[in-house]
């Protein structure tokens, strides 16, 4: 066992707040605000990460405008979705955790059909999951989507978040400014990666010009994609170090993957064609089952799979703390992340099958994650998220039904 540098159940400091522990709970797809509200259901559901002892839970997806959604029921940061926030932020302080809201905007992974209008790009794109066009954002449209990242961070401090994560990954509008595959610009947001990182450096300078030092500011940011003639570590350690030097960003949380082609190289592990197949429309199930695995992609797992590309980024930063991703499901995980350099642990799946893990890891370091990387989690996005392993979260909770003249009988209520 790697000998920790820092202790992760230790108090630590991210930008102004000061969280009980470096744990990060990493925003995943939740389906629970079907009308695009809070709901009680969402509330609860990181309620039971915050009582499991993390030390900050991520709101999944918060979408800067309407046209920025990437997914049906996604929350827009607006006033409209204040009291509901209120509600949630407050909830979560009470159990003893900090909350941060993800704010994105999808671009290429938005689809007409949900937003009503056509997704918007750095130059022209055919998304090859959706196949759907994608036109070229103007100049003036650009401004406009950096002050809706202000507008929402200005929204997240109205509704008592701790922090705000900025969503730079897996090619969504942001992210796709990086990519030299969908960004072929000619003016100044385009060529070099210098000129394709100015979109999410301003982005950072104008919810830090919002913020101020009220909240903490986190940025999601792709090291690589996965796909040939895209982003990869080269330029984005120099993404990496030109936002650093800008001083707008308290931590960057470095993930891998897009949401455009190949959605495993994010996961690994299973593959799960036959469930997604069941629940598309019945004309891309056969093509589903067929070309699945190659569209989706096939990447074994291993614990810590982004440490080799996230270690690159340690001494690339000097102002900015550092979120490891990926693979990490046990105490040992989190001590070797510490000495490697990282200030903060993010874990999705492994907190999705035991929301209180953390807890037991504190109290047990020998405590392993029964998260077996099956990956049909990702298929219930299309409902309610949750771990298919887990019969509370499938079925709901287990009461007793009593029968007149019969011993009770315990019965699963489903939800």
């Amino acid at each position: 066992m790697t000998v920790a540098a820092l202790d992760p159940f230790s108090p630590v400091q991210l930008g102004p707040v000061t969280l009980r522990n470096r744990v990060i709970k990493a925003a995943t797809s939740e389906g629970r605000s079907p009308q695009g509200l809070v709901t009680d259901d969402l509330i609860d559901f990181h309620v039971g990460f915050a009582r499991g002892g993390v030390g900050l839970t991520t709101v999944a997806y918060c979408c800067v405008s309407p046209e920025a959604a990437s997914a049906p029921g996604q929350i827009v940061m607006s006033a409209s979705a204040l009291p509901g926030l209120r509600r949630l932020t407050d909830a979560v302080h009470a159990s003893g955790a900090a909350i941060s809201a993800q704010l994105g905007h999808a671009g290429v992974v938005a689809h007409k059909r949900l937003t009503g209008v056509t997704p918007m790009a750095p130059s022209k794109f055919i998304n090859p999951a959706s196949m759907a066009y994608c036109r070229e954002i103007t100049r003036s449209e650009i401004a406009a989507v950096i002050d809706q990242f202000g507008d929402a961070a200005q929204i997240a401090i109205d509704a008592g978040f701790d922090a705000v994560e900025l969503h730079f990954g897996h090619l969504y509008l942001p992210s796709s400014f990086l990519s030299p595959l969908i960004n072929r610009r000619k003016d100044d947001y385009g060529g070099d990666i210098d000129n394709r990182s100015r979109f999410v450096r301003e982005i950072a300078q104008r919810v830090r010009d919002v913020v101020g030092d009220r909240i903490a500011v986190i940025a999601k940011l792709d090291m690589d994609d996965g796909l040939p003639g895209s982003i990869w570590i080269d330029e984005s350690l120099r993404t990496a170090a030109l936002l650093d030097a800008d001083a707008t960003l308290d931590a960057l949380e470095l993930t891998q993957g897009s949401s455009v082609f190949k959605p495993m190289y994010l996961f690994r592990g299973d593959v799960p064609v036959k469930e997604f197949a069941k629940v598309m429309p019945p004309a891309m199930r056969l093509p589903l089952r067929v070309m699945g695995k190659w569209a989706m992609g096939t990447y074994p797992y291993e614990d810590l799979y982004m440490l080799a590309a996230a270690r690159q980024f340690v001494p690339a930063v000097h102002n900015t703390k550092l979120i490891l991703l990926g693979g990490i499901t046990n105490r040992d995980h989190l001590d070797t992340a510490a000495a490697e350099g990282f200030d903060f642990m993010a874990m999705g799946r492994a907190l999705l099958r035991e929301p209180g893990l953390v807890n037991a890891m504190k109290s047990d370091p020998g405590v392993r994650s029964r998260c077996t990387h099956n990956n049909k989690c990702m298929v219930t996005v299309f409902g309610r998220t949750h771990c298919v392993l887990d019969p509370e979260q499938r079925y709901g909770p287990v009461t007793a039904l009593e029968v007149p003249g019969e011993p009770k009988t315990v019965v699963p209520l489903h939800r």
